[in-house]
């Protein structure tokens, strides 16, 4: 079997075809066996940065609760199509986001002017290839300073504004050290998370994940976690 994306043109010259306009560029995919998923996905993520529908940034927020509330109401109902965070000194936390944009309606320096009016250093890597090829899947690491650290996997209901409740729902009681989400596409959102919680408050923080009421897994054991990330 193979996939077949496609436009047939039928002798129209591209500045005719419905809903362009004279100027724009036209990505035309005709592939067989030879593109997969994988460089489905690749393509996608190219297309988007192309058309300034999605912005890449550098955000550096206080490491302290409730910075990342903050920083999610100045991003306000823009799509989160990633976020990558992890801990990494006692005074400030680097973050690797990316929003969804709009050219003319929601162009990207609006958004950067508006994160720095709001007090967070920001660098637009858009068009950094580094960023989009490699640091988007690379950010984590140990964090030698993180202590009594519990992580969970949770799921939740994605739709517009679910990013921010998301958070709100957790509150700011225990400082979050890791923190990632990646926008999939599929109904339910994905998030790895890590907070700092004493031996002393382990309890009171088992009944407040009861509470929050999304499906979530505790991963102190996981491998993957145990090599890379603790």
């Amino acid at each position: 079997s193979c996939l077949m994306l496609g436009v047939e043109v039928e002798g129209k010259s591209i500045a005719t075809i419905e809903g362009m306009a004279e100027g724009e560029t036209l990505l035309c995919i005709n592939s067989g066996a030879n593109t997969n998923f994988d460089r489905l996905q690749h393509i996608a993520e190219r297309t988007e940065l192309g058309e300034q529908r999605e912005a890449i940034l550098a955000v550096t927020i206080p490491e302290r609760p409730g910075s990342f509330k903050k920083f999610c109401r100045t991003i306000g109902k823009r799509m989160v199509t990633e976020f990558n965070y992890r801990y990494h000194t006692g005074s400030e936390a680097h973050i690797f986001v990316g929003v969804q944009t709009h050219p003319e309606l929601d162009p990207r320096d609006k958004l950067v002017s508006q994160l720095a009016a709001d007090g967070f250093p920001v660098l637009d890597l858009t068009d950094n290839e580094l960023a989009k090829l490699h640091v988007r899947h690379m950010v984590g690491g140990h964090a030698e300073h993180v202590t009594d650290e519990q992580v969970f996997r949770f799921e939740f209901p994605e739709r517009p504004g679910a990013f921010l409740k998301f958070l709100d729902t957790l509150g700011d009681r225990w400082n979050i050290s890791l923190f990632h989400y990646r926008n999939h596409g599929a109904d339910f959102g994905r998030v790895l998370a890590g907070f700092e919680v004493p031996q002393e408050e382990r309890e009171d923080f088992r009944a407040f994940m009861k509470s929050l009421g999304y499906p979530y897994v505790c991963e102190p054991d996981n491998t993957a976690y145990r090599l890379f990330l603790r």
